[in-house]
């Protein structure tokens, strides 16, 4: 591998017996927090310690915020998130303008998720792009200044599933990564307990290759706003482990890398032509690689548990208890309500847009250990979590 990985490796090795199990973040208690002495008492216990270490297990992460419920990556999906019981919400997606701002979106390709196709002055900003080796066609934030972005409204991505929530569409701007910032100390002022956020570089090559580069410019926000050390409350995560490398270099925050399925390659990887796939980095020896420059993993729960040739769950992989074995935290994503989302057998009925027995896929993935787990409806992700706590 690369020297700047072994740059990473060491440091990070060194930060990593800093922080250990003594704590990744400050929680409530520890900034003085108005109730949050009561508030703890309440809530599931965490593996011990303050910070990431002390946040509830399993976790409840809301995955672009309520996106079962609101259109995400929008205020309206974040809060919500934190209304419904979210212990940390993925706020957000980070894909940079073309002035270099970060703003909060799924994909730097904003046709589906705002209404920018409806805006005339636009037109001719449709485009069709290579990312990350995909050709994909419509309008792309890099092309965009942010003046020009918030001119936009959010929209339902996936209508088809949830025709609910596109009663909101057009209700809120793209947030900034800045804006998120400032929210997430508000929020945290008028919960009175620590908000926490979960945002992603997204297709970090892509963008350094167009003099984009995103990490830079989230250490240079985190320092601004004093939340780039080891007891901020931002957790880091990236598709592309050099991306996290890069990161751990900068920054002092809890890391993830993030594990699609087994056959694939990271895009990082398809540039440097390292021939590794994501079967290679859950292996023993490649968590143990991730674990000298990371606190976590964040896998597609087919790498937990698999799905037979029916779509119904298979056994456990051995995933979690190798992780934990080397000190990462596993937190896979995405468990959904809807019925297409969910495991064969938990499914009821053939409704794109009807709910399936989602406590019994949580009741699943809960029984193998993980850490936490991403959700788009994090109440239903509280309410299993009581049950599988319950016994």
């Amino acid at each position: 591998m690369s020297g700047d990985q072994g740059n990473g490796q060491t440091q990070g090795t060194a930060r990593r017996a800093l922080l250990g199990a003594a704590a990744l973040g400050a929680g409530g208690a520890v900034l003085g927090l108005p109730g949050a002495a009561r508030a703890a008492g309440t809530r599931p216990a965490g593996h011990g310690g303050r910070g990431l270490k002390g946040l509830p297990v399993p976790t409840v992460i809301g995955h672009r915020g309520a996106s079962g419920y609101r259109p995400e990556h929008t205020f309206g999906s974040y809060e919500l998130a934190l209304d419904l019981g979210a212990d940390v919400v993925e706020a957000g997606d980070l894909v940079p303008t073309r002035d270099g701002h970060l703003v909060c979106r799924h994909e730097p390709e904003i046709g589906g998720t705002t209404d920018v196709a409806a805006h005339p002055e636009f037109a001719g900003r449709k485009t069709t792009k290579v990312l990350d080796g995909v050709p994909t066609t419509g309008w792309f934030t890099e092309d965009f200044t942010l003046a020009e972005l918030k001119t936009l409204r959010a929209v339902e991505r996936i209508p088809a599933n949830r025709p609910h929530n596109t009663l909101y569409d057009g209700r809120w701007q793209i947030p900034t990564f800045e804006e998120v910032l400032r929210w997430q100390d508000e929020q945290t002022r008028k919960r009175g307990r620590q908000v926490w956020i979960y945002p992603e570089t997204k297709h970090p090559t892509y963008f350094r290759e167009r003099g984009l580069g995103l990490e830079e410019r989230v250490a240079k926000l985190l320092h601004r706003h004093g939340k780039d050390g080891r007891n901020s409350p931002v957790i880091l995560q990236s598709f592309e482990p050099t991306s996290i490398q890069r990161l751990n270099r900068l920054v002092d925050n809890p890391l993830v890398v993030l594990l699609s399925s087994a056959g694939s390659r990271p895009y990082d990887f398809v540039a440097a032509n390292d021939p590794r796939t994501v079967a290679d980095l859950v292996t023993p020896a490649g968590l143990r690689e991730i674990a000298g420059y990371a606190q976590g993993i964040g896998p597609t729960l087919d790498l937990v548990v698999p799905r037979k040739a029916d779509g119904t769950l298979a056994e456990p992989t051995t995933l979690v208890p190798d992780a934990h074995r080397v000190g990462l935290l596993v937190h896979p994503y995405t468990v959904r309500n809807e019925n297409p989302f969910l495991p064969a057998e938990y499914r009821k009925g053939t409704a794109a847009d009807g709910y399936g027995d989602v406590f019994g896929a949580f009741k699943r993935y809960f029984a193998t250990g993980i850490d936490g787990v991403f959700t788009d409806n994090a109440d239903t992700g509280v309410l299993a979590r009581a049950d599988f706590l319950a016994g």
